[in-house]
């Protein structure tokens, strides 16, 4: 009954000094907004993460050109291999067994302009050459229209499958296949509008349009293109192994010494993936030093607004104690007052943080990442509260309890 008394006597003391309440519990909840509020930021951003790269698999791996970093006097070096030539990437294709899947493409350029009869793309736009088994190994979905054809690659056809951004901007609503557009100088038919991704890399795969491999070699004209390949395996436990094959058949094909290290990058498709979630733990340690950093201070306030109010109630404590009351149950009430102000801001904070850190997330994403609600961090910064409330009010809650009651009722 003594504990519930002192709920009650706490809670009544709390209404009594309604402001003081109000903006300590401000305090506190900004410290677990922008604790649990970027902690949530980064689950979101780690969930449209994990979305954008699913549909890769963890059975594929890319070929690329090489590149060497290196350390000299000056400053950093980088030596950049010679490209993958096109008889490369073909003769890589044509004798890579095993079931596998092989998609080649090149970057013809990165900063095209796309017209549409008197429209304009910004000059941001990617030309990529690819053949017919691309858009499945790289899980792109075509929304409208068809994927390229055998006969479009080996033809050299000038037709296009366009980002969504790109058919966006220049067809606003008006269905974009079957139209005509030019592509650096060249008339190109389009064929298929691709599923917008809306991507972290501020929505490059959506600004992007992709011409059939043969077409692209033509565009490049003299220009040295160099070949990414693609390669989707079956199966996740034969990865690591056929990675190493894949090794072997480059060596072979670009004629790379025995002693000479690799003239190209092989690197799973998720190692991209795998590379956020680390970058987002130590995003998460960061948070976590912001989130106590602002917390500690929040404290600190929280224990000088209650040595305040013991300060100002120092008459009704020794009334209290002179009726009775023990010095644990002034000890409690103070302790209860904390607390209950501590919760009282950390779930105001909790709001506060689901809206921003989902905000942040969806900002960041582009619209891609999930709505999240952190349950394990919203019942850690409940707990959090609580011991932060009983810290802060431990002190004063100490102070209290030690008045003498007759000099108590002294105090003016």
């Amino acid at each position: 009954m003594d504990f519930l008394e002192n709920i009650r006597e706490g809670l009544r003391s709390i209404r009594t000094n309604l402001l003081r309440t109000v903006l300590t519990s401000l305090i506190i909840a900004v410290g677990i907004s922008s604790l649990v509020g970027i902690l949530t930021a980064i689950d979101g951003i780690q969930s449209s993460i994990d979305n954008s790269f699913a549909g890769l698999g963890a059975n594929t791996f890319d070929i690329t050109q090489g590149e060497e970093m290196g350390i000299r006097i000056g400053g950093r070096r980088r030596k950049v291999f010679g490209p993958i030539l096109y008889r490369e990437a073909q003769e890589y294709k044509q004798r890579f067994g095993f079931g596998a899947t092989v998609s080649l493409s090149t970057m013809v350029t990165g900063t095209a302009q796309i017209k549409y009869e008197s429209k304009k793309s910004n000059p941001n736009v990617s030309v990529t050459g690819v053949d017919e088994n691309f858009f499945a190994v790289k899980s792109y979905k075509i929304q409208d229209g068809r994927n390229f054809s055998a006969n479009d690659i080996s033809n050299s056809t000038n037709v296009a499958i366009l980002g969504a951004e790109i058919a966006t901007n220049l067809f606003g609503t008006t269905k974009p296949v079957g139209k005509e557009i030019s592509v650096l100088g060249s008339k190109f038919r389009i064929v298929g509008l691709l599923e917008r991704k809306g991507n972290l890399t501020g929505g490059g795969d959506d600004r992007q349009v992709f011409i059939p491999i043969e077409t692209a070699r033509q565009l490049g004209g003299n220009r040295s293109l160099s070949f990414g390949i693609t390669t989707s395996v079956p199966g996740l436990n034969r990865v690591e192994l056929l990675m190493d094959e894949a090794r072997g058949l480059m060596r072979l094909i670009r004629k790379d010494a025995i002693t000479q290290e690799e003239s190209f990058q092989v690197e799973r498709a998720d190692a991209v993936s795998q590379n956020f979630k680390e970058i987002n733990e130590q995003l998460t340690l960061g948070g976590l030093g912001i989130g106590f950093i602002t917390l500690l201070g929040a404290s600190i306030a929280l224990m000088n607004i209650m040595l305040v109010s013991v300060t100002e109630r120092t008459q009704e404590i020794g009334i209290r104690k002179s009726l009775g009351a023990t010095p644990k149950r002034i000890r409690q009430q103070f302790l209860i007052e904390a607390i209950v102000i501590c919760v009282l801001g950390g779930l105001a904070g909790l709001v506060l943080a689901l809206v921003f850190g989902n905000v942040v997330s969806q900002l960041i994403s582009q619209g891609t990442a999930s709505f999240i609600v952190p349950w394990g961090w919203m019942i850690i910064g409940i707990i959090v509260c609580v011991i932060v409330g009983l810290l802060s009010g431990f002190y004063p809650a100490w102070k209290a309890s030690r008045l003498d009651p007759i000099e108590a009722l002294r105090y003016e």
